[in-house]
């Protein structure tokens, strides 16, 4: 067994372009750039982000029930999927506990492809392999890139590297394209709250195509983005990390992710344990926190009521470059999950006052 980092077929153009590099689930990826975290988050949300997301992983399952399988996994409804959409739900433990949070495609009738996170990779193969009986499950993410291309002028500057009409292609839905000579999977899909798209192609063709988009769009347009602004975006639109925010000793109802757990549309793997946690309700909650003044939450940070009693803790936080204010995600008492309820945040010896607010954050700049 080796701790070597792994890299992406994009490392070298992150080196050249001055990224600065971290481990994250077993790869070496870059943090940030020259411009820094906020300025990276700003372009995002102003112009448009190339993320390499590379490190993600990709599972096929195929054969003629694979979506009736692979439905039984999950908490949403795959039932209704069509051939070229796809759909975001965790997959659970029979206890009730989220092994991983997925984007689901469908792309044939018996096919389903998979992304998942990155340090899941191993353990979802696993699961998937053990539970899933009459269909193949294959790993393919050694055959993929995924560059991630997010902000508002995306579809524009990408739409000049193709001649697909990208606005066929709607939320959660792909198509497979050619972009910039390179025939790959164009997936409507995305990780900062911004319009864009995340392109799934081969690793030998992913230093052509991130040179291409940012060729067509040019330094004022596009912009590369690392980890570090990857995290404060989707922190503002409150989606969850896995291994911070969700794991598997939470539960997607205690997680706020109760809109992907249908347990109306038929047996799932830890319906039961759900179900009865949805009658009886919840005895924690992940919300949304507001810093009112100073003060930087961070994962860890302890979660009091006035009263002095512990609540929780912060599971993700950070000075928001679009709110500019310190906002947080944090497991709280249920009494205390209400939005407008009043909490503090223990930030180096210091109780700040916060305001739980209903998410995403972003609607507050």
């Amino acid at each position: 067994m080796t701790n070597e980092l792994k890299r992406t077929p994009l490392y070298g153009v992150h080196e050249s372009s001055g990224g600065r590099f971290v481990p994250f689930g077993g790869w070496e990826m870059p943090v940030r750039y020259a411009p820094g975290i906020q300025k990276e988050h700003l372009f995002v949300r102003s112009h448009s982000g190339l993320f390499d997301v590379s490190h993600m992983g990709e599972i096929e399952i195929r054969g003629p029930q694979a979506l009736e399988e692979v439905n039984r996994l999950m908490t949403n409804d795959l039932s209704g999927l069509s051939v070229g959409q796809a759909i975001y739900s965790p997959m659970c433990f029979p206890d009730g506990g989220i092994i991983d949070d997925l984007v689901i495609y469908r792309t044939g009738e018996s096919k389903i492809f998979i992304c998942c996170n990155a340090s899941n990779r191993e353990k979802d193969f696993s699961w998937l392999s053990e539970q899933i009986k009459q269909s193949e499950v294959v790993d393919r993410s050694d055959e993929f890139a995924q560059i991630a291309f997010q902000g508002p002028r995306a579809e524009e500057i990408l739409q000049s590297l193709t001649q697909v009409d990208l606005k066929q292609i709607k939320r959660f839905t792909y198509q497979d394209a050619t972009i910039a000579g390179v025939q790959m999977m164009v997936s409507r899909t995305g990780y900062t709250g911004e319009d864009g798209f995340e392109l799934y192609l081969p690793n030998d063709d992913a230093h052509h195509t991130w040179g291409a988009i940012c060729e067509a769009g040019g330094p004022e347009n596009v912009m590369p983005i690392g980890l570090g602004a990857r995290d404060t975006l989707r922190l503002e639109v409150k989606y969850c990390l896995y291994g911070q925010d969700i794991n598997e000793t939470t539960t997607p109802l205690e997680a706020g992710l109760g809109w992907t757990v249908k347990l109306t549309a038929g047996e799932f793997v830890g319906k039961d344990v759900l179900a009865a946690q949805k009658s009886e309700g919840v005895k924690r909650r992940l919300v949304c926190l507001v810093v009112d003044g100073r003060g930087i939450p961070r994962p860890g940070y302890e979660v009091f009521s006035d009263e002095g009693e512990r609540l929780g803790e912060v599971t993700s936080g950070t000075m928001s470059p679009s709110v500019k204010k310190g906002i947080a995600l944090a497991y709280v008492r249920h009494d205390f999950a209400k939005i407008g309820s009043r909490v503090s945040i223990k930030v180096r010896e210091q109780l700040v006052n916060c305001d739980v607010v209903k998410p995403p954050f972003l609607n507050l700049a």
